[in-house]
């Protein structure tokens, strides 16, 4: 059962401005399961790949100061040297591990929601120390899930590290015969495996973890029809009062071009359904213009007002089939059409002569 509005249902998918809105507030899509088994896999893949550097420095460390016991000096004077020593090898030692986890959390972070500053979830909110809402998401679904995560994930990495565990077994009464370094390698490979198994894991359930929290993150944006349409009218304007501007804009644009017909040499038609106006005066215009056209009550308009201001209507079908079609107004005919224009106003200018 959904989430109710205003006794509305809500069932339409959220429109990408809600989404903006929610995203300027903080409210996105996000896993937290993913920067930790991104970093988990970076930390442990790096150790794999840089193994024999950090054996070296750690080597290196170690025979410095292990060898060198009798000459340090741990007076107060120079103190600050052997600690910045220190940290200096410690860097060139983690410096890789560090890097790499650090870079992949701040990946694994961008990846999910890109970059996002928001103050809205630390701002202080009387809702959040509300103790009826608290026992509330005790029981949500959020929380449902967040412990079946929890359990999930306690299970699979227990099973798979008693499972190697118990394979490596017959390995460990040998390990006894053995030189420490040898047990040393052998107890590091051992955990490296277990941790990689454990790790590729917890990024499948971290996956599933980022599809459940984007299908609850869009179920909880949903919104009710009477807010898309609300919203609609904030961002696209009432269509009521929109469609009585563009009525207006029409009208306007139409009462123009009535008045352009009395300037008109001819008015050709088709002979009903049509009507197109054309003006040309040779000694200013290259072409003939068109001045304004119409189809049905405006076609017909357009006569009326050519008729009371002796303007000559001329019936021809196609060229005003094809002057409505290809000619916008106020634009001049195409070339194509020279030819027959040509005609039909040689023979109005005739009986304009003629007349006189």
């Amino acid at each position: 059962m959904g989430d109710e509005s205003g006794g509305q249902e809500k069932t339409e998918d959220p429109t990408s401005r809600r989404l903006s809105e929610g995203r300027k507030k903080g409210d996105v899509a996000k896993s937290t399961e993913i920067p930790s088994a991104a970093v988990l896999l970076a930390g442990l893949l790096t150790l794999y790949a840089s193994r024999e550097y950090m054996m070296g420095q750690f080597r290196i460390l170690t025979s410095h100061f292990l060898g060198n016991l009798d000459t340090i000096s741990m007076a107060p004077d120079n103190m600050a040297a052997l600690t910045m020593q220190c940290m200096t090898s410690y860097a060139m030692l983690l410096g890789p591990l560090l890097l790499a986890v650090f870079t992949m959390a701040l990946i694994a972070n961008y990846a999910q929601v890109g970059f996002i500053f928001s103050t809205e979830k630390i701002m202080p909110d009387i809702k959040k120390i509300d103790p009826i809402q608290g026992v509330a998401k005790k029981f949500s679904m959020q929380t449902l899930a967040e412990l079946f995560k929890s359990l999930a994930k306690i299970s699979i990495i227990g099973w798979v590290a008693y499972r190697e565990v118990r394979e490596a077994m017959p390995q460990f009464l040998p390990l006894m015969d053995q030189e420490v370094y040898q047990i040393f390698v052998f107890m590091v490979s051992t955990a490296f495996w277990i941790f990689l198994k454990c790790a590729l894991i917890i990024a499948l359930l971290a996956i599933l973890d980022y599809a459940f929290q984007r299908w609850q993150f869009m179920k909880k944006m949903k919104m009710t029809k009477q807010e898309v349409k609300e919203e609609a009218k904030t961002t696209e304007g009432d269509p009521m009062v929109k469609g009585r501007i563009r009525a207006i804009q029409m009208e306007m644009a139409r009462k123009r071009m009535m008045e352009e017909v009395p300037s008109a040499d001819v008015v050709i038609t088709n002979p009903t359904r049509l009507a197109v106006a054309l003006r040309y005066n040779p000694a200013s215009m290259a072409a003939p213009v068109v001045v304004a056209k119409g189809a049905g009550l405006v076609a017909k308009r357009i006569k009326e007002v050519a008729m009371e201001n002796n303007v000559p209507i001329v019936e021809d079908k196609p060229l005003a089939q094809a002057l409505y079609k290809a000619v916008a107004i106020d634009q001049p005919i195409p070339e194509n059409l020279f030819q027959t224009v040509a005609e039909v106003l040689a023979y109005v200018f005739g009986k304009k002569r003629k007349a006189a």
